[in-house]
């Protein structure tokens, strides 16, 4: 077991760090990274420990005041809370409003915090750092620049964190199921929605709950239309909208929320020179959740913008059994096997990778994402292959939304050549 506390050396002082070394350390505190955390620490893997920019563990969740975390009436906090406890009743320690600054070389990490500046090597490093929604800026909205324009995430922060004033009349920009989250924390701040709207020609709306579909009734939904211009000077006063036909208009409004577009947070891993994936612009992981820096994983949202936390803490648990696999061998070298591919209409596929090293675990899921929606009616078939043989086929029925993920089996996996050729995922329409 490596010291947790640790001391100062020569290379400490040189830089005005504390240095230490623990033996797991986990970058974020959102359900992937607190449910490895907890595994881990329940496992007896020595100095566990868990690091959080926010000044609350939990990630998203805390402040996702509808149900459906677990099950349907457990509210995102409540599901938080219950993470963030099993954590540290487990014997992990939790740093809150603590900030990883870079990664500087492999299992190292730079530190600032309420203990000061530090750098801290682990046995193993879990990169947990989940996921964020593209602002305003990042989707090129040309305007002024107002206040009263939010992300989802920051209208939640607002009213479920603060009880800020976010406004009176609301513009929702995007129909992906965090949109309706989006709808309901504008109604429970007393704002009215005067729009929602899409450019595509029909919205992605999940199955809803029935508070959330009378909620939906109420709002008006325009499709094929364009947000174009943001209007207002010190606070929003309206947006401009093109419409399919040609036409524009321009609603009044002091509030601009817009949803969706996740990407990963994986400023860290693409500092740290770790193998991205071009499809998910996530790390690149195989099944053990592996990068491709020896002790290195990376696990949940910041390798598939976005999934459920459900989906996120089940992932944190299976790298937990990995994690614990290289601290107990630690001098096993690891090595990616054959890199899974897929093609329109399907957008990415997670884990990207089968380890060459491991046996095969026929019990893993993947994660396939369309580029473009699959109507419900007909269905389609995916079929897995390599090298010309075909591996796996299943009917996928829809519909299949452009925001979600479809899970496949992994039962496919022992037939795999470890040694072959990549690894084709299509989707194709199944014929009638």
């Amino acid at each position: 077991m490596v010291n947790g506390t640790g001391g100062t050396g020569e290379a400490g002082r040189a830089l005005g760090r504390r240095v230490r070394e623990v033996d797991v350390l986990i970058v974020g505190a959102g359900p992937a990274g607190l449910t490895a955390a907890e595994h881990l620490a329940a496992a007896d893997c020595g100095t566990v420990e868990v690091l959080e920019r926010e000044q609350q563990a939990g990630g998203v969740p805390r402040h996702c005041h509808h149900g459906g975390f677990g099950t349907p009436w457990t509210s995102g906090p409540r599901f938080a809370a219950a993470r963030s406890r099993a954590a540290t009743d487990a014997g992990a320690v939790v740093r809150t409003s603590t900030t990883v600054t870079g990664i500087p070389e492999a299992r190292t990490v730079d530190v600032t915090g309420p203990d000061g500046l530090e750098r801290i090597t682990a046995r193993a490093l879990v990169l947990a750092t989940g996921a964020r929604e593209r602002p305003r800026a990042a989707r090129l909205v040309p305007g002024t620049r107002p206040a009263g324009i939010l992300t989802t995430g920051e209208l939640q922060q607002a009213v479920h964190l603060y009880g800020q004033y976010v406004g009176r009349r609301a513009v929702v920009v995007g129909t992906e199921p965090v949109a309706y989250a989006a709808l309901d924390t504008l109604r429970r701040a007393g704002v009215t929605v005067v729009a929602q709207l899409t450019d595509l020609d029909r919205p992605q709306i999940p199955p809803l709950r029935a508070a959330d579909a009378r909620l939906r009734r109420t709002v008006p939904l325009l499709t094929r239309t364009t947000l174009t211009e943001v209007l207002g000077r010190g606070r929003l006063t309206g947006v401009r909208l093109r419409h399919a036909d040609g036409r524009t208009t321009q609603v009044p409004c002091d509030t601009l929320v817009f949803t969706g577009d996740f990407v990963p947070e994986a400023e860290l891993a693409r500092g740290a020179g770790l193998r991205m994936d071009r499809a998910t612009r996530g790390p690149l992981v195989d099944t053990a959740f592996r990068t491709d820096v020896p002790g290195v994983f990376a696990v949940g949202n910041v390798l598939h913008a976005a999934e459920t936390a459900a989906t996120a803490a089940a992932e944190g648990h299976t790298a937990a059994a990995a994690v614990r696999r290289l601290l107990a061998h630690e001098d096993r070298p690891h090595a990616f096997g054959p890199q899974l591919a897929v093609a329109p209409p399907l957008r990415w596929i997670t884990p990207g990778r089968l380890p060459r090293d491991l046996p095969a675990d026929d019990t893993q899921r993947f994660l396939v994402r369309a580029a473009e929606p699959l109507p419900a009616r007909g269905g389609a078939t995916l079929t897995v292959t390599q090298d010309g043989r075909t591996l796996h086929s299943e009917r996928v029925r829809g519909p299949l939304r452009t925001g979600n993920s479809r899970e496949i089996s992994g039962s496919w996996v022992r037939d795999a050549a470890l040694d072959g050729g990549p690894i084709h995922v299509t989707l194709a329409a199944t014929r009638r």
